[in-house]
């Protein structure tokens, strides 16, 4: 018997309102879910010497006939690192490989000499444990193997991938129909396959190298900078830590792989059931005095939103006696440009040099998010917050840097987060060092030095880093509002 016209309507309409509420639920709960182990981590403030911790910067640019002038030193310290470890080293890169363009003529072969260094160090340390966790766009998810890493492998290094399906999502629409539709069936060489892949916009986005000394502590290189040819011409920071607030980073990375995956012995890294990693110097607390130490500043890690949290409880706390000033990649997240405003209004001084997001690989459309949000923050502001751009010529300025400072003391903040909620709600894979010490530092003067030289163009003739704010100042409502919805739903590469 044919079923009745308004039954079929009934079955529809029952039928849509299920898959609705299924993707409904599947978009809440992946955007809410628990955090797997090692994510969001505070480490305790721990006690460093002047010595312990330093502030080190990539920088290109041009000079005036568009010859590109470069100082680096990022990837210098990583490899002395590589040389120095004797039982461990533990690596976690975004991008690791050839630049993406074979024609390209890249600044420095990073991933050939980083890649030389570690099978160097196995050959002269057969016994030396290397783990190296990546993102797997670097190997397009499992599809198409990147010839350096298949070197390490062939070597004994473990190489993981980062199971990114264990993260929450931030492109939410997106993601729960992939989800639901798309992920049980689809291979990452399938119809979909690595396209579809990306457009959930997730990543492991930490960039950092952590092994022991040698000496029976740790130590870190930890900032904003990737061991990728197609990058090693953008301008980078970072810092080189020692001393025990490293024991809670090391772990969390060994959380990350074992959630991806890795079935390695932990104890071979010093961890064995959560326990702080043996190869590491106690976390004295930064009160506590220290012999034949004149200075001492506290080293905290950060991952993930703990970075946030650690942030605006600075910036809320500053008062007119203090300055922000942000070296950034990208600027988006709602909470920080306000925070940012509050503070202004406050009397605090307030300086951001930014990326003008140009080209496709921005992120979004040109100029979105740092030319809308940089000019928002200027006009609310009424022009107390100030902004200047970095000149680049084709590299990113790809920093990612805040320093809160008052008459004693400074906060230093740096790492592979930049402002956003991807990098600081939980979403992508982020790790930063902040940094309480004091404004007479060896750290305090290289990072605010750093910074001045770019803001005032402290170069040599010819040599400009920043260009005045008028130069991307961008008013446009409709891209602001584009950049509002871009970041308030997630569907967006920034």
């Amino acid at each position: 018997m044919p079923t009745p016209p308004q039954v079929r309507v009934r079955i529809r309409r029952v039928a849509l309102a299920c898959l609705l509420a299924a993707w409904a639920f599947t978009a809440w709960w992946q955007g809410h879910k628990p955090l797997p182990e090692g994510t969001h981590i505070a480490s305790a403030a721990c006690a460093v010497a002047d010595d312990e911790v330093s502030f080190i910067a990539d920088i290109t640019a041009s000079d005036a006939f568009g010859h590109a002038l470069t100082s680096q030193g990022i990837f210098d310290a990583v490899l002395a690192t590589v040389r120095g470890a004797r039982h461990f080293i533990v690596l976690d890169y975004r991008a690791f490989g050839d630049a993406a363009d074979p024609d390209a003529q890249p600044q420095r072969r990073i991933s050939e000499e980083l890649t030389g260094e570690l099978l160097a160090r196995l050959s002269a340390q057969p016994d030396l444990k290397i783990l190296f966790i990546t993102d797997p766009s670097i190997e397009r998810h499992g599809s198409q193997p990147a010839p350096q890493l298949e070197r390490l492998r062939a070597a004994g290094v473990s190489v993981v991938r980062t199971d990114l399906d264990r993260l929450r999502d931030s492109n939410t629409a997106y993601s729960s129909l992939w989800r639901l539709a798309v992920r049980w069936w689809d291979t990452p060489a399938g119809a979909f396959g690595f396209e579809g892949r990306r457009l959930n916009f997730k990543a492991n986005d930490r960039q950092l190298i952590i092994a022991d000394d040698g000496r029976g502590g740790l130590v870190s290189v930890l900032g904003s900078a990737n061991p990728s040819d197609y990058e090693s011409a953008w301008s980078n920071v970072a810092l080189r830590v020692e001393g025990g607030a490293l024991s809670a980073l090391l772990a969390s990375e060994l959380a990350v792989a074992r959630f991806s995956g890795w079935d390695g012995n932990s104890d071979a890294f010093g961890v064995s059931s959560g326990a702080r990693p043996a190869a590491s110097s106690p976390c004295a607390s930064p009160g506590a005095a220290r012999a034949g130490v004149a200075r001492v500043s506290s080293v905290q890690l950060l991952s993930e939103g703990a970075i946030q949290s650690a942030l605006l409880t600075r910036v809320d706390a500053t008062a007119s006696t203090d300055a922000i000033e942000v070296a950034m990649y990208r600027l988006a997240d709602r909470g920080v440009i306000e925070a940012l405003l509050a503070a202004a209004r406050r009397g605090v001084a307030v300086r951001l040099i930014l990326d003008p997001n140009e080209g496709a690989s921005s992120g979004g459309a040109a100029g979105i998010p740092n030319q809308v949000a940089g000019s928002e923050l200027v006009s609310r502001s009424g022009g107390a917050i100030h902004v200047r751009w970095y000149r680049t010529h084709g590299e990113r300025f790809h920093s990612a840097l805040v320093m809160i400072y008052g008459p004693t003391r400074a906060w230093v903040l740096a790492g592979s987060a930049t402002l956003t909620s991807r990098s600081l709600a939980d979403f992508n894979l982020v790790a930063d060092a902040a940094v309480d010490t004091e404004s007479g530092s060896a750290l305090a003067q290289q990072s605010l030095g750093y910074f001045e030289a770019l803001w005032s163009n402290r170069a040599a003739l010819g040599i400009e880093y920043t260009a005045d704010f008028a130069a991307f100042a961008d008013p446009s409502q409709s891209d602001y509002w584009l950049y509002r919805l871009m970041e308030a739903s997630g569907a967006s590469g920034f």
